[in-house]
């Protein structure tokens, strides 16, 4: 319970600089004799970016207007100007040819306009490809000429004691470098609804780098600073997180071909191997995910996994526990096929199975598809477990608010909408953004039980 008396502070990560830090040295350092890592920041910098955000919130409530004496005097509340709010973040140029920007969710996840600036000064608005709130990983484009991309590293070859530098922009100031080194690998337990695989490492922490780089000492990524802990609502006290690259790239990836991060689905509940049960279990493995129920008729129940199976690989993967599986389950993609090497009565057997549709973190409901238009409704993908699999394009109404707009004009859970305004739609995204550009009534053609249909929701 020691995380409940700490405050997790979405403000990513500077790292605290030591006169121990590795240096790099140039011709020019050795004439100065002075240890530098000037070169390699030289060579990195150019690709950290900053965000400036602009999100509309609805005026705050005064007493006069729930005062019946002012109401004459005073403009409906629906008149009132939303009140504009300014912040900043980092960001980090991927791909420079087509202008791909990694964040992190928290910093763009309530923006109405992103605007990103270069370090050479240039600034562009961005486009929000999509954004992913359980690893905090959020995708913007821009369109611009001669940016320059950092080379990515791999975040599974990191070693606790690597030195590491951050690039980011703190309070708004600019570019700022501070370095430190690697104090932990995989950490998890800060997000427990997220999917959670930290670098961590002592850092000067401050508002305004979340998004930025972390950078091994050859001048790769390796991770996208996201977080820190403060005891007490207090400031630095060395404990700042990345998103391993890794990680942050399996997101991206799915980001640009569906706008969204569809996850895989095993279907068991599960929970850590402890030493109390693996006694229990006869199992000589230390470290794994203990299935506690299977549902029917999921990857899992047809695969022959049973309550009691002990889970210690994935694709070959050491399982280090609960989160770990999640993690590893949840960043594959639906219908991937994955070997389960698992433990039953001490003796250790493998399953080959195809994962289902999880879901998506995409969010589905009121402030992303389309504002206000369909407020109630949660959309998803259409797999092979719905029976218009295979027959028709589209998404599925996975859930909808009794009473909801959509509710009331006949629109029910189960349906795949094909069309809004007579546009086809294939993605969630894809209904987002018709419905952004719409004002008035809006037409979607269904399908429900094989028969086509037009349900018009009216403004």
């Amino acid at each position: 319970m020691l995380l409940r008396s700490l405050l997790i502070l979405f403000m990513s990560l500077g790292i605290a600089a030591g006169p121990s830090v590795a240096q790099v040295t140039t011709a020019e350092a050795d004439a100065r004799g002075i240890p530098t890592i000037a070169p390699l920041i030289d060579a990195v910098d150019d690709a950290v970016v900053n965000i400036a955000v602009v999100s509309e919130r609805a005026a705050q409530s005064t007493p006069l207007f729930r005062d019946p004496f002012f109401q004459p005097f005073l403009p409906p509340r629906d008149e009132i100007p939303p009140q504009r709010q300014l912040s900043a973040g980092s960001g980090v140029i991927v791909d420079a040819r087509e202008g791909y920007v990694l964040t992190n969710n928290h910093v763009v996840e309530n923006a109405d306009e992103i605007r990103v600036t270069l370090r050479d000064k240039r600034s562009f608005d961005a486009e929000l490809v999509g954004r992913d709130p359980a690893t905090d990983i959020a995708l913007l484009r821009i369109e611009a000429d001669n940016l320059t991309e950092v080379p990515l590293g791999d975040s599974e070859d990191l070693l606790v004691g690597d030195f590491v530098v951050a690039i980011g922009n703190p309070f708004g100031l600019g570019q700022t470098v501070t370095s430190g080194i690697i104090s932990a690998l995989g950490r998890s337990g800060i997000n427990p609804e997220g999917y959670e695989d930290f670098i961590q490492t002592d850092a000067s922490i401050n508002p305004g780098n979340s998004g930025g780089a972390l950078i091994t000492l050859d001048g790769k990524l390796i991770g996208i600073n996201t977080a820190i802990i403060a005891p007490n609502g207090g400031g630095n006290v060395g404990i700042g997180f990345a998103v391993p690259i890794d990680m942050a790239l399996t997101v991206k990836d799915q980001l640009v071909e569906f706008g969204e991060v569809q996850r895989g689905r095993l279907g068991v509940i599960i929970q850590d191997l402890t030493h109390d049960l693996a006694q229990a279990l006869g199992v000589e493995a230390e470290t794994g995910a203990v299935i506690s129920s299977v549902e029917p008729g999921t990857p899992a129940d047809r695969a022959g996994l049973e309550a009691g199976d002990v889970i210690v690989a994935v694709d070959g993967g050491a399982v280090e526990g609960s989160a770990d599986l999640r993690k590893k389950i949840g960043l594959r993609r639906p219908e991937d096929e994955v070997e389960i090497t698992y433990i039953r009565d001490g003796v250790r057997k493998t399953a080959d199975l195809r994962l289902a549709y999880g879901g998506s973190t995409s969010p589905t409901t009121r402030d992303s598809i389309g504002g206000e238009a369909l407020a109630g409704v949660q959309l998803a993908p259409l797999d092979r477990s719905h029976p218009a699999w295979g027959s028709v394009e589209g998404v599925v109404v996975s859930e909808i608010a009794p009473g909801s707009r959509a509710a009331r004009a006949g629109l029910e859970a189960g349906d795949v909408i094909t069309a809004v305004n007579r546009q086809p739609v294939v993605t969630v995204r894809d209904v987002d953004r018709i419905l952004r550009d719409t004002q008035g009534a809006i037409a979607l053609t269904v399908v429900r039980d094989g028969r086509l249909m037009l349900i018009v929701l009216r403004s």
